[in-house]
């Protein structure tokens, strides 16, 4: 059961071979096995877990069950669920229990009757690339120990490649869907910027944060999309369009697709071997029928430090409400209010967040906010135009999701600039706001590799066709880590 996808559980749900609980019991059992290693957990609870689960056993018994009901999923820390713990991987909010859901578990649990597995290990605030920065340590990658399984979203990658979970949520602020499930051979998709509700969802930088599914396969993310997709009137950046099927699409032929491969992704800078193994991804795609094309985006260079003044920024303004006062860490000793303020912000943040709250503040400072933030906001503007313009000639874009596969755990800590590069051709994604996956291609050593499909606006189902066909024609997602029976 551990290897099979969501369409295959939901089969052996609905034919009896097994039940929700017995499911539930199996990943809960490995959790408690594995997690001690890896990391990936922060926090599971049993009995609400089952409890779940046999609800869903019911629905399941009763007739009113959704195509997924009874399925267990983890979730990253950063969704609120109500009676959970949610740390969003800070000392900050290590022992804060949530009152209230998410909008996206409602609609994964309660609506669609999915059971919630626990919550999944992170970089404090979604602000990193290795999954180092967490309060709860950092989380190792399954196909190599020693390595990092990517960031922020890392600890639901390496459940889910460490088969403790069947899928996951991630969020993808700058990449942090795609990176991770790159370097832990998975497949994640970032949805367009305001399909699925951030009502619930811990803000890092509120105009580029958005959630999506992680999972083994494109058609595993199309099922899940389906159940997080959505309007929600909470939510003031939620897009409201009518629903749509995230699966129609999959069988579609590429015949005739044209993918655009921009010449900066090919530059210099990317690992022999990641650029070997995406160049292999091409030609496989030609032989499927689609067809190759040159496209320009001359102004990605710039996405990085235009990204690292714009959500720096953003996360000033949102962490500010962590001050002691209301919820969360407070300092123990303090003199006076505006001691306990520096204090507790002080105590309870890491070094990576303190960093960003800093650069964001001064960025927005008097006598800087011209210089730095709105030029930031004008550079992301010809980013888009760019990503705008190159779609003009294709339908679809090409290129490696991470310039390396998997590095070192505290290889790149000392270095928070080669750290940043790690998101180098996921960044403009977020400030464009366009829909994004990632999925294997194939290894560089014994180490994945992930290629990245990038889409126009909503255009979210043609990319899981030309995901789902890249992989019913190789078996690349089908590999798992050894040493995880």
């Amino acid at each position: 059961m551990i290897d099979k996808t969501l369409k295959q559980l939901a089969q052996a749900l609905a034919a009896k071979e097994i039940s929700s609980v017995e499911l539930s019991t199996l990943f809960l059992d490995r959790i408690e096995r594995l997690n001690p290693d890896i990391n990936a957990f922060v926090t599971v609870d049993r009995e609400q877990t089952l409890s779940m689960a046999a609800a869903a056993d019911a629905r399941i018994a009763a007739g009113t069950a959704g195509p997924l009901t009874g399925i267990p999923i983890a979730q990253k820390d950063i969704f609120c669920a109500e009676g959970w713990r949610t740390t969003c991987g800070s000392k900050m909010l290590a022992d804060f229990v949530a009152p209230y859901n998410a909008t996206v578990i409602e609609k994964m649990h309660r609506d669609a009757g999915l059971v919630l597995l626990g919550k999944t290990n992170m970089d404090e605030f979604a602000m990193g690339s290795s999954n180092e920065t967490s309060f709860f340590g950092p989380v190792k990658n399954p196909w190599d120990r020693t390595r990092v399984p990517g960031g922020s979203s890392g600890g639901s990658a390496a459940a889910v490649a460490a088969r403790l979970a069947p899928a996951a949520t991630g969020t993808d602020t700058g990449g942090s869907i795609r990176q991770p499930a790159a370097l832990c051979n998975l497949t994640g998709l970032k949805p367009t910027y305001g399909v699925v509700s951030r009502y619930g969802m811990i803000a890092y930088a509120s105009s580029l944060d958005q959630g999506g599914p992680m999972g083994a396969t494109a058609e595993d993310c199309a099922l899940l999309l389906n159940t997080m997709a959505g309007f929600d009137v909470r939510d003031s950046t939620s897009l409201e369009r009518p629903a749509e099927d995230y699966t129609r699409n999959l069988e579609q032929p590429l015949a005739g697709l044209r993918i655009g491969l921009p010449k900066e992704f090919f530059a210099a800078g990317c690992d022999a071997g990641v650029m070997a193994t995406v160049q292999e991804a091409i030609n496989e795609y030609r032989r499927l029928g689609a067809t190759i094309v040159d496209v320009s985006l001359p102004n990605s260079h710039l996405s990085v430090p235009a990204y690292y003044v714009i959500a720096p920024a953003e996360a000033s303004s949102n962490l500010s409400r962590f001050d002691g006062v209301r919820y969360g860490y407070r300092a123990p000793d303090y003199g006076n209010l505006d001691d306990m303020y520096m204090k507790t912000r002080a105590q309870g943040f890491g070094e990576e967040v303190k960093r960003r709250i800093l650069i964001g503040t001064y960025v927005l400072s008097h006598g800087y906010y011209d210089a730095y933030y709105l030029q930031a906001q004008r550079i992301r503007r010809l980013i888009a135009n760019d990503f705008v313009e190159a779609f003009k000639s294709c339908d679809v874009i090409l290129g490696p999701t991470s310039p390396t596969t998997a590095f070192k755990l505290g290889e790149k800590s000392a270095d928070p600039v080669q750290m940043y590069l790690s998101d180098i051709y996921t960044i403009a994604v977020n400030l464009a706001g366009l829909p994004g996956m990632a999925l294997p291609c194939g290894f560089a050593g014994d180490l994945p590799v992930g290629l990245q499909l990038i889409g126009n606006y909503f255009d979210e189902a043609r990319l899981l066709n030309v995901a789902h066909r890249y992989q019913q024609a190789t078996d690349w997602h089908l590999r798992s880590p050894r040493g995880i029976e």
